[in-house]
């Protein structure tokens, strides 16, 4: 992710404008494998399966089932040829995390920035949250993305997110070493996603 410099935003408040969502964002990163940890004995029947050049609509429904609660919305506006020239790269690992036949957590490792990984994508659906199925398929992110020849493997996470979600990182052995400021359109105003999604995001509208 790339932190150039750019003018610092004013102490104190700042308005923002109805139908927009301001989204505080915390860069982790790691520049070395952690101590492993071991899986919960909750997730002895999960594995998790590699998903080679993922049928975009099957990509983009398992996508919207982990993160439509987490305001997770950029893979569902992405124009198709952007999303496939990602899907098809074989730099980019996309996974799932699967119990039998269900699935129920998405795994995205990018490598095309030489030397390092970006954990792009990580989450699980509703209700795999909180049985371990997370610690389980962070050891295997940890595992592939160290056995390539990298030095850096980083996250951002949001407010939006999982309020666990940083300690859970920071417990997996990545570090924040910046917070970035994010403002855009609120995609449950266009119908991208239900306006009953992540109801922990106040919906402000325009009265006019």
């Amino acid at each position: 992710m790339s932190t150039t410099s750019n003018p610092p935003l004013p102490f104190g408040y700042s308005p923002i404008p109805a139908g927009k969502i301001v989204n505080a964002v915390t860069c982790l990163e790691m520049l070395a494998p952690p101590p492993a940890r071991p899986d919960p004995a909750s997730t002895a029947s999960l594995r998790l399966d590699r998903w080679h050049k993922p049928a975009s609509d099957e990509y983009r429904a398992l996508y919207r089932r982990v993160g439509e609660d987490w305001m997770w919305f950029s893979r569902l506006v992405m124009p198709e040829d952007k999303l496939r020239a990602i899907l098809d790269d074989p730099k980019v690992e996309v996974s799932v995390l699967r119990d039998a036949d269900k699935d129920l957590g998405l795994l995205e490792l990018d490598f095309r920035e030489d030397g390092q990984c970006e954990l792009a994508f990580f989450g699980l659906v509703p209700e795999a949250i909180g049985n371990g199925a997370g610690r389980f398929m962070m050891n295997r992110a940890l595992a592939s993305a160290w056995s390539r020849p990298i030095t850096r493997f980083w996250v951002h996470t949001c407010h939006f997110d999982h309020p666990g979600a940083p300690v859970f990182y920071q417990r997996s052995g990545f570090r924040p070493y910046t917070m970035m400021v994010e403002v855009c359109d609120d995609p449950r105003l266009s119908g991208i996603i239900p306006r009953t999604a992540s109801p922990h995001v106040p919906l402000i509208e325009s009265n006019a």
